[in-house]
C-alpha cells in the first residue's frame, strides 16, 4: 500500500520508491522485507529495460500461511483485521474476472494529489510504521489467545527473540517487543507499552492524512485503514456494539448485559409481549 501511495499519489518511479524504502530501513522500519522491497523495486527486467515490477503481473498468489492466520483468528473469537485486509487483498488481486468486469466505473470526484511531496513520503512512513505495530499487536494477542486455549505457556517475549534472525519478518522492531513483554508480561496489547503508545501518538496525524488522500483519490488502503479503524475503536469507550446486542436479542433472544448490573448478569426484553425486561 505504501508503494501505491507513493506511485499514484505523488507519481514516483519504482527506482524513486527503492530510494524511499532504503531510507525508510536505515530508521524504525529496519527490517528484512522493507530492505527486500528496495531491492525487487531496483531491479531491471533485461528483456525491456523497465523496473521488474512494473512488468510483473499483478496478481499475488498465496502458500495458505495467511488464511490459517486468519482461519485461527476467526476461531478463537481474536480481530486480527490488518492481517485479514492483507490475505484479502491478495485474494482481490486474483480476481481477475471481477477485477475486468469494474474497470472504468464510476469513482466519483476524487481529490487533488499532495501538492507537499517531502512531508507525504514522511506521513507514509509514519502511517506504515503504526500500521505494522497494529499488525504485531493482533498477531501477539492471536497467540496469546491460541496459548491460553491450547495450553501452550508460549512467552511472547521469547517469540520476539526467536523471530529476530531465520524469518522473512526479522526487524530491529522486534527488540522493541521483547522488551514490552519483559516489563509487563501479561500486557494486553502491544499498543498500550509505552514504546508503542508512544509511537503511534506520534504517528496517528500522519496516518490520518494518509488515509484521508488515499480515500480521497480512490486509491485502495485495506491494511492502513482498517488498522487504523482497529486501533480507534480500541480506544473508544463505548462502542455501538450495544445496539448489535439489542438487535440479537430481539430476533433471536441471545440476551443482554446491563451497564447497571453484575458482570456476567443477563437479560432479555419481551419484544414480542408487552416488551418488559425479564433476567435470562
Amino acid at each position: 500500500e505504501a508503494y501505491q501511495l507513493l506511485r499514484d499519489a505523488l507519481g514516483l518511479t519504482a527506482p524513486q520508491i527503492a530510494d524511499v524504502f532504503a531510507e525508510w530501513n536505515k530508521g524504525e522500519l529496519d527490517s528484512y522485507l522493507v530492505e527486500i522491497t528496495a531491492e525487487v523495486l531496483r531491479q531491471v527486467d533485461a528483456k525491456t529495460g523497465k523496473p521488474l515490477v512494473d512488468v510483473i503481473v499483478d496478481e499475488a498468489e498465496q502458500k495458505g500461511t495467511g488464511r490459517w492466520t486468519v482461519k485461527s483468528a476467526l476461531d478463537l473469537g481474536v480481530p486480527v483485521t490488518g492481517i485479514a485486509e492483507a490475505v484479502f487483498a491478495r485474494a482481490l488481486s486474483g480476481s481477475v474476472p471481477q477485477r475486468k468486469a469494474t474497470v472504468g466505473l464510476a469513482s466519483g470526484q476524487l481529490g487533488d494529489k499532495p501538492t507537499d511531496s517531502t512531508q507525504f513520503i514522511e506521513d507514509v512512513r509514519q502511517a506504515l510504521y503504526a500500521s505494522k505495530i497494529v499488525a504485531y499487536a493482533q498477531g501477539f494477542n492471536q497467540i496469546q489467545a491460541g496459548s491460553a486455549e491450547y495450553g501452550w505457556n508460549i512467552t511472547p517475549g521469547d517469540l520476539a527473540t526467536i523471530w529476530r534472525g531465520g524469518c522473512i519478518i526479522r526487524a530491529k522492531f522486534l527488540n522493541r517487543i521483547k522488551d514490552a513483554f519483559d516489563e509487563e508480561p501479561e500486557l494486553a496489547t502491544l499498543l498500550a507499552a509505552p514504546y508503542f503508545r508512544d509511537a503511534v501518538e506520534s504517528a496517528i496525524d500522519s496516518w490520518r492524512r494518509v488515509v484521508i488522500t488515499a480515500t480521497a483519490l480512490g486509491i485502495p488502503i485495506p491494511g492502513f485503514s482498517s488498522s487504523l479503524s482497529y486501533y480507534d475503536a480500541l480506544r473508544t469507550e463505548r462502542l455501538p456494539a450495544a445496539l448489535t446486542q439489542g438487535l440479537r436479542d430481539f430476533f433471536g433472544a441471545h440476551t443482554y448485559g446491563r451497564t447497571d448490573a453484575e458482570s456476567g448478569q443477563k437479560f432479555h426484553t419481551l419484544w414480542s409481549g408487552d416488551r418488559s425486561e425479564v433476567p435470562a
